[in-house]
């Protein structure tokens, strides 16, 4: 009867050496996971209180992923089949102790090896239906949700470099009609240039007889004689007391073309101007009383 040595046993494996921890914490682990299924051992790693049990989690992933991409073995497949540490090279140093002694110090150092192989049709009937009895299926490995999801990434990501295609070419056709909208609004600008325009607005704000004042309120011409303030909508002729410290806002030709477009005299000047037929009938009054007198 041949007998087959652990090291040489069929399957996938993945080895980790030179690992900073001794061989006896290391199989301590293992001891936990062989003979398991890859998801129960990954789950007994994941939930491991010891530190070395990382290092075997990633000596595990590595075991499967080989499986998967080397044999074309689903992770669902494959259990533990031989798992053991080897020790590594031991670094001595040492530690000075009272009197001028010295102590060694050994870090050892172990390599880990996890192979892994697949279950028999049989045996996968049989975990089926035990999983299918308690009501649960058999649930995705670490490793298989891990390449579920890179796939749907790279899916996702395709996709997106097509929508930023689209909307590139979306954004194109909003420029090319951009641009033509600016020519149709450029020929608009053209054709209202084209036509004559009326300028009395600007030129006569306030109907005829009237223009607009400089900055400084300077007037447009000699024949502006009259100052007009928008804001009191008040005119000041040239014999206005106002006139000399008024700024002009609009300049009239005349008082009846002010008048026309809404502005008066002010209150001093009116009541002038009411005054002054008074004084012309008393002064008529006057002589008529003197021809009279003189006619008797």
């Amino acid at each position: 009867m041949s007998v087959v040595k652990t090291n040489e046993r069929p399957g996938t494996r993945a080895q980790v050496k030179h690992v900073r921890s001794s061989a006896y914490k290391a199989r301590e682990v293992l001891n936990l996971i062989r003979n398991k299924s890859f998801q129960e051992a990954s789950d007994l790693l994941l939930f491991s209180e010891r530190r070395i049990s990382d290092t075997i989690q990633k000596c595990l992933n590595s075991a499967a992923a080989n499986a998967e991409n080397n044999d074309g073995i689903s992770s669902e497949e494959l259990y533990v089949t031989a798992c053991y540490a080897d020790e590594g090279p031991t670094m001595k140093r040492w530690r000075p102790r009272a009197r001028g002694r010295a102590t060694r110090i050994r870090k050892r150092t172990c390599h880990i090896t996890i192979i892994l192989a697949r279950y028999t049709p049989e045996e996968l009937e049989e975990i089926r239906n035990r999983a299918e009895l308690k009501g649960s299926s058999m649930a995705p490995s670490a490793v298989e949700a891990r390449r579920r999801r890179v796939e749907k990434s790279k899916e996702a990501a395709n996709d997106a470099e097509d929508g930023e295609t689209e909307d590139l070419d979306v954004e194109a056709q909003e420029v090319e009609e951009g641009t033509e909208d600016l020519d149709v609004e450029a020929q608009d600008e053209s054709e209202d240039q084209d036509l004559p325009e009326d300028d009395d607005d600007e030129s006569s704000p306030y109907g005829e007889g009237s223009a607009s004042a400089g900055d400084d309120g300077s007037q447009p011409s000699e024949e502006y004689q009259i100052k007009g303030k928008v804001s009191s909508k008040i005119y000041h002729p040239p014999e206005s007391p106002f006139y000399s410290r008024t700024k002009a806002d609009v300049w009239f030709t005349t008082s009846e073309a002010a008048e026309r477009a809404g502005f008066s005299l002010p209150a001093s000047m009116q009541e002038n101007n009411e005054d002054q037929p008074s004084s012309d009938n008393n002064i008529e009054e006057t002589d008529e009383v003197k021809e009279t007198e003189e006619g008797e």
